[in-house]
C-alpha cells in the first residue's frame, strides 16, 4: 500500500473513534449562530440588524428571529447580495468576498451567486475530512486504500468577473485543495476545466482503463450515465472489470432509489452507497452509519439552522412564506414533519430559504433526508401531493410491476384538471394497469389527494419515453452534466419548454 494510503486510513481510524466521542448537541448551534452574530455585528448587516446588541444574551435565538427577516434568493439579492457581489466590502460578512459559486439553478432559470468566503471552504474541508471517517465503519480491502477517487462535477475553471471570481463550487474547492490529495483525484485537472460535457464525458471513458477507481462521487444520473458509458464502450460484462476496487458511491443531489436498478445491472460486486448533503451555500450532513437511512445534521460547522414547517399554516398555496419571521430550531423539531430549511452562514447568507424540504428519521441523532423542494410539489385543486409522495409511489409500482424507471418529470394541466407525467424508461408494460396502480398508491400516501380525485382531479395522464430523451432535453437547453438536475415538478414556463421539445423532436 502506497504511504499516502496508509496515512488515509490511520486517518479513517482516528476520526471515527473521535466522531463516536462527539455529541451533537444544541450548544452548538448556539455557539454557531453567537460566532457568526459576532463576527458579523460591523458589517452593514449586522450594524442594520443590531446584532451587537443581542449576540451575547441568553435570549439570542429570540432576538434574531425577531430582527432578522426570513429572505429567498431574490428577496437577498435585491436588498444585499447585489452589492455584496459588486464588491462591497464588509457588506453581509466580513471583509470583501472573493468567489462566488454559480449554483445549477432549476431548468430553464439563470443560475444564482451563491458567495463563498474562505470560512465556509475551510468548513467544507473539515467536513470532507470528518466524512471519510465513515470508511472506517465499512471494513475495507486494502487495495481500496491505495485507490483513486472520481468526482462527477462541473467545470473547474473559474472566471474573473469584476471584483470577484465565479465558477462551479467544485472549482472553488479545488482552487484550495491541498497538493497532496492531487494524486488520488481523477478525472485530473485537463478534464475537470472542461466546460463541454460530452468531451468530458469521452475523455474519461478514454482515460478509464488507466486508473484504479476506489470511490466514485456525484449526482447519480451524470455517474451511473458514465458508468454505463464505460460498461458498453469496452464491453465490459460490469464496471468491475476496468475497476476492481470501487467499492464506495458517494452521491447526492437527487433520491436514489430510482438508479438502483440501473447500478446493479452495470455492478460485479457491492457498492457501499453513502448520501450527502452538499450544496453551494454549503456542507449540511452526510450519512454517518450504513445501518442510517437518515444524514446527520452538522450542527458545528459554521451553519445555524432553522425550520419552518411546510404546512398551510406557515406556508400559502404558491409555497410562499406567510410569516417572514417565524421558524424552529433544531432543538424544537420533531420527527415526521416536512420542515422548509433557511440557513445562516460563515459566508454572509442570513434566514436564507435554501428552498429544500427536510424531515427528521431521529431527532435525538439529528438525522434527516430531504423530502422535496418548497416549489416542486403539485397542488391543482387542494391534493398538495410531495415530492416524497411522488417518490415513494414510483419506487413501490416500479417494483411491483419489475420497470426500470430512474428518470421523470410531472406538470399540473390545470385546463384538464390532471397531473401529467413524463416517465423514462427502456421496459415496455402495461401502461393503463401502471396508471391505475400509481393513481392507487398515491390515494394510500396523500388523504388530500384520494379526496380531490372523487371530486375535481382527472385521473393522472402518463406518457413513456426512453430515458435519452430527457438526457438530450438537458443538453438542448444547456444544462447538461455535472450537477444539472432534471426538475421533478415542472412549472408551467418549464413544462412549455418541455413540450416544445418533444413536439420537435417527434416524440409527442
Amino acid at each position: 500500500m502506497p504511504i499516502i494510503g496508509k496515512l488515509l486510513k490511520k486517518t479513517t481510524e482516528i476520526s471515527y473513534r473521535r466522531n463516536a466521542r462527539k455529541g451533537a448537541e444544541y450548544r452548538h448551534q448556539l455557539e454557531s449562530l453567537r460566532f457568526l452574530l459576532e463576527t458579523a455585528k460591523n458589517t452593514k448587516f449586522g450594524l442594520y440588524h443590531s446584532f451587537h446588541k443581542y449576540a451575547s444574551k441568553p435570549d439570542m435565538v429570540s432576538f434574531f428571529q425577531k430582527n432578522v427577516p426570513i429572505s429567498n434568493y431574490e428577496d437577498f439579492y435585491e436588498n444585499w447580495l447585489r452589492e455584496t457581489i459588486e464588491g462591497a466590502k464588509d457588506h453581509t460578512w466580513k471583509g470583501r468576498i472573493k468567489y462566488y459559486a454559480l449554483s445549477s439553478g432549476t431548468t430553464g432559470s439563470p443560475s444564482k451567486r451563491i458567495p463563498v468566503t474562505l470560512e465556509m471552504i475551510r468548513s467544507f474541508q473539515r467536513t470532507s475530512v470528518r466524512q471519510l471517517s465513515i470508511l472506517h465503519e465499512l471494513h475495507l480491502s486494502e487495495k481500496f486504500y491505495s485507490a483513486s477517487f472520481l468526482v462527477v462535477g462541473g467545470s473547474t475553471k473559474l472566471t474573473k468577473k469584476g471584483n470577484h471570481i465565479e465558477g462551479d463550487l467544485s472549482g472553488i474547492l479545488k482552487k484550495h485543495t491541498s497538493l497532496i490529495l492531487t494524486p488520488f483525484a481523477k478525472p485530473g485537472s485537463r478534464i475537470t476545466a472542461i466546460k463541454d460535457w460530452n468531451e468530458k464525458l469521452r475523455l474519461i471513458i478514454e482515460k478509464a482503463p488507466k486508473w484504479n477507481i476506489g470511490i466514485i462521487a456525484g449526482v447519480p444520473s451524470w455517474c451511473i450515465l458514465l458508468m454505463e458509458r464505460i460498461v458498453e464502450y469496452y464491453k465490459l460484462g460490469s464496471i468491475h472489470e476496468i475497476w476492481p476496487n470501487l467499492e464506495v458511491y458517494v452521491h447526492g443531489g437527487v433520491f436514489m432509489d430510482p438508479y438502483l436498478d440501473r447500478l446493479e445491472k452495470i455492478s460485479g460486486k457491492k457498492i457501499n452507497l453513502l448520501d450527502t448533503y452538499l450544496a453551494s451555500e454549503g456542507y449540511f450532513a452526510y450519512q454517518t452509519s450504513l445501518q442510517s437511512k437518515g444524514m446527520k445534521l452538522l450542527l458545528n460547522n459554521g451553519i445555524f439552522f432553522e425550520f419552518v414547517p411546510f404546512n398551510s399554516d406557515y406556508f400559502d398555496e404558491n409555497g410562499e412564506l406567510i410569516n417572514k419571521h417565524v421558524a424552529f430550531t433544531i432543538s424544537q423539531v420533531k420527527e415526521g414533519v416536512d420542515y422548509a430549511l433557511l440557513i445562516s452562514t460563515n459566508s454572509g447568507l442570513w434566514r436564507y430559504l435554501i428552498g429544500d424540504l427536510v424531515r427528521f428519521t431521529n431527532v435525538d441523532t439529528y438525522e434527516l433526508k430531504i423530502t422535496g423542494r418548497i416549489k416542486q410539489f403539485l397542488s391543482l385543486c387542494g391534493e398538495h401531493l410531495s415530492l416524497d409522495n411522488i417518490n415513494q409511489a414510483l419506487i413501490t409500482v416500479s417494483k411491483e410491476m419489475k420497470i426500470g424507471i430512474s428518470e421523470y418529470t410531472i406538470f399540473a394541466d390545470s385546463q384538464n384538471s390532471q397531473h401529467n407525467w413524463f416517465i423514462g424508461s427502456q421496459d415496455s408494460f402495461d401502461e393503463s394497469l401502471f396508471t391505475k396502480r400509481m393513481d392507487e398508491k398515491l390515494s394510500e400516501l396523500n388523504d388530500d389527494y384520494a379526496y380531490v380525485r372523487k371530486y375535481n382531479l382527472q385521473i393522472p395522464k402518463f406518457t413513456i419515453l426512453p430515458t435519452q430523451k430527457f438526457y438530450d432535453f438537458m443538453e438542448s437547453i444547456g444544462k447538461i452534466g455535472a450537477q444539472n438536475k432534471m426538475p421533478r415538478v415542472l412549472n408551467k414556463a418549464q413544462s412549455e419548454k418541455w413540450l416544445k421539445f418533444l413536439t420537435e423532436n417527434s416524440s409527442i
